[in-house]
C-alpha cells in the first residue's frame, strides 16, 4: 500500500483539525468505533434492495434507542429512512441529511479480504500496517484509521451523529432546535426517486434549514462548510465511418474516419486555454468583488495541487482553482474506437463513440446546456439521430451523429450570507478555534436540489471525514480523529443556540 495516501501531506498547508480531547469525549469515541464496525458489517450496495433492508433494521434500532421517533419511507426505489426527535412549536427545526448505501465492492482490490469487515490500521512509513482492536483499550491514537467500505462514504457521519447525542444526553445538554433527520438509501446510484419522494413527503421533512453530513473536509484539514455543490448531466456521441470495420490500406483515405470526424468535432468545442467555446454555455455567471474574495479566502495551494495531478498548465476556466468551479465544465469522461494496444489493427473504424459529463452550477440548467451542444453539432454539419442509423440514412448523410441523453441532477447553491451559514460558521470557529473554511460551491455533485427545490429551504454541507478516505475506491478509509472531530461538530452544533 506504499504511496496510496499521499493526498493530505500533498494537498496541506497545515495539520488536521480535531478537538481539544477530554475524557468524555475519548470514551465515546472508543464507543462510536465499535459501533461503526457494526454497522459497515452491514453490506450496503443499493442495487441490493435485502442488503438496503438490513440497514434498515439496524438505523431503526440505534435512533429509536436514542429516543428518535422513526419511519421507513417507500420510494420507487430504495426506501428512505426518516427519524425525528419530539417536536416543540417554539424552537426551529434543522433536517439532516446523510446516505447509508455504498459503492459497490471489488474485493480483489482491496488490501484485505472483506472490504465489509473493518480493518484497524496505523500509519507506517507511506502505507498503513494492521493493528488490534484490543490496542485501542489502553490509549486511542487518533492517527489510527479504520478501513472498510463506507466507514467514511457515508456511515461514518451517521455514527458520528448518534454518539453526539448520546453525549447531550449524558450531559444533560438542552438542543436548542427541532432534530429530523433523512437518510437516503441509493445515494451513490443518484438517488433517482429523491425528487418525487421529497415532493410526497413534503410535510414530514419541513425544516428551517438543511444540514448535510457528506464528504471530507477542506485538504487543509480545517473546519469547513459548503454553501453549494455542482450538478451534473452527460452525452453520449458516437459518430459512422463504413458500415463494418474496413482494411486501412483498402479503403484509408477514402472511407471516413469516424475516429477524425469524432475528434475533430470535441476538439472544437473547446478553446486551446480550456474553456467551451460553444455560444451562450457561460451566459448568466457574474461573480463580485465580495464573492471573488470569499473564493480566494479558501486556502488552495496550487503548487501542490498541480503537483497531485502531475499537470504543468491548468485550463484557464477561471484564474484559479475556486473560481474554476463557478462555470459549468464539459468533459470527456470516456472515448473509444475500434481497438488499441496490442490489440490494434489496420482498419478504418465502424464507430467512434464519446461520454461526456457536464458539471452544472445554478445559473445553467442542464436541459439548456444540452440543447446548446445539440445545436452546435447540427451547425458542424452532422445529421442527428438518437437510435444507430439505418442504411438509408447512412446513404443520405456524409456526417452522422448519434446523441443519447442523460438525466438532469441540479445544482444548488446558498447566499454566502445567509443567517444559518453565519450560525455554523461561528459555531465551528468557536469550536475549533480556527478559521472556517467557507467554499462557494464544491466541484462534485450531491442530489440535493430536491430538498431546496421543494421545501425553499437554505442548504450547507458540513463535512465531517478526512480529505485522503480514498472513498469510492478500493481501501477507503476514516481516520480516528475525525471521529472525535465530527461528534464534537454535532455536539455544538446541536447545544449552540442560534
Amino acid at each position: 500500500m506504499k504511496k496510496l495516501f499521499t493526498l493530505i501531506s500533498i494537498f496541506c498547508i497545515g495539520t488536521i483539525a480535531y478537538p481539544q480531547v477530554d475524557i468524555d469525549l475519548k470514551s465515546q469515541v472508543r464507543y462510536a468505533i465499535d459501533e461503526l464496525v457494526q454497522f459497515v458489517a452491514i453490506p450496503n450496495d443499493a442495487l441490493q434492495t435485502a442488503d438496503i433492508n438490513r440497514n434498515l433494521n439496524w438505523l431503526t434500532k440505534e435512533f429509536n434507542k436514542r429516543g428518535f421517533n422513526t419511519s421507513v419511507l417507500p420510494t420507487e426505489g430504495q426506501s428512505l429512512f426518516f427519524a425525528a426527535l419530539p417536536m416543540e412549536d417554539e424552537k426551529p427545526t434543522v433536517l439532516f441529511y446523510m446516505h447509508f448505501d455504498g459503492q459497490s465492492v471489488d474485493p480483489s482490490k482491496w488490501d484485505q479480504p472483506d472490504p465489509y469487515k473493518v480493518v484497524l490500521k496505523s500509519p507506517e512509513g507511506d502505507g498503513f500496517i494492521p493493528r488490534s482492536f484490543e490496542e485501542l483499550k489502553e490509549d486511542i491514537d487518533y492517527d489510527w484509521r479504520l478501513f472498510g467500505r463506507s466507514t467514511s462514504d457515508d456511515k461514518g457521519p451517521i455514527v458520528m451523529f448518534l454518539n453526539a447525542i448520546d453525549l447531550l444526553k449524558k450531559e444533560n445538554k438542552q438542543i436548542p432546535f427541532n432534530l429530523k433527520v433523512i437518510l437516503d438509501g441509493e445515494e451513490e446510484k443518484s438517488s433517482k426517486p429523491l425528487p418525487k419522494a421529497v415532493k410526497v413527503y413534503k410535510d414530514l421533512l419541513e425544516a428551517d434549514f438543511l444540514v448535510i453530513n457528506d464528504g471530507p473536509v477542506h485538504p487543509s484539514g480545517k473546519p469547513t462548510v459548503v454553501y453549494g455543490c455542482r450538478g451534473i448531466t452527460s452525452l453520449s456521441l458516437t459518430t459512422y465511418g463504413p458500415e463494418f470495420p474496413q482494411h486501412s490500406g483498402h479503403y484509408g483515405n477514402y472511407a471516413p474516419n469516424p475516429g477524425f470526424q469524432l475528434a475533430q468535432l470535441l476538439a472544437s468545442m473547446k478553446a486551446k486555454d480550456g474553456r467551451v467555446s460553444i455560444p451562450g454555455y457561460y451566459d448568466g455567471i457574474n461573480i463580485d468583488d465580495a464573492t471573488m474574495n470569499i473564493l480566494k479566502s479558501v486556502p488552495d495551494d496550487v503548487t501542490a495541487i498541480n503537483a497531485h495531478l502531475a499537470i504543468n498548465t491548468p485550463e484557464k476556466v477561471g484564474d484559479f482553482y475556486q473560481e474554476s468551479l463557478q462555470y459549468p465544465s464539459l468533459n470527456i469522461r470516456g472515448l473509444g474506437s475500434a481497438w488499441i494496444g496490442e490489440k490494434a489493427r489496420t482498419i478504418v473504424p465502424a464507430t467512434a463513440t464519446a461520454e461526456l459529463d457536464l458539471r452544472l452550477v445554478p445559473e445553467s440548467d442542464g436541459n439548456r446546456l444540452k440543447k446548446l451542444v445539440r445545436s452546435y453539432i447540427q451547425k458542424e454539419g452532422f445529421y442527428i439521430t438518437d437510435t444507430i442509423p439505418t442504411r438509408e440514412e447512412r446513404m443520405a448523410h456524409s456526417k452522422i451523429l448519434t446523441l443519447k441523453e442523460g438525466s438532469v441532477t441540479d445544482a444548488f447553491r446558498t447566499d454566502l450570507n445567509n443567517e444559518y451559514g453565519n450560525y455554523l460558521v461561528r459555531v465551528l470557529g468557536e469550536t475549533f478555534q480556527e478559521p472556517v473554511v467557507q467554499i462557494r460551491i464544491m466541484g462534485g455533485t450531491v442530489p440535493i436540489a430536491p430538498f431546496i427545490n421543494e421545501l425553499k429551504i437554505p442548504a450547507f454541507i458540513v463535512p465531517m471525514v478526512n480529505p485522503d478516505n480514498n472513498q469510492h475506491s478500493p481501501n477507503e478509509n476514516l481516520r480516528i480523529g475525525q471521529i472525535a472531530y465530527g461528534i464534537k461538530t454535532f455536539y455544538t452544533l446541536l447545544s449552540s443556540p442560534l
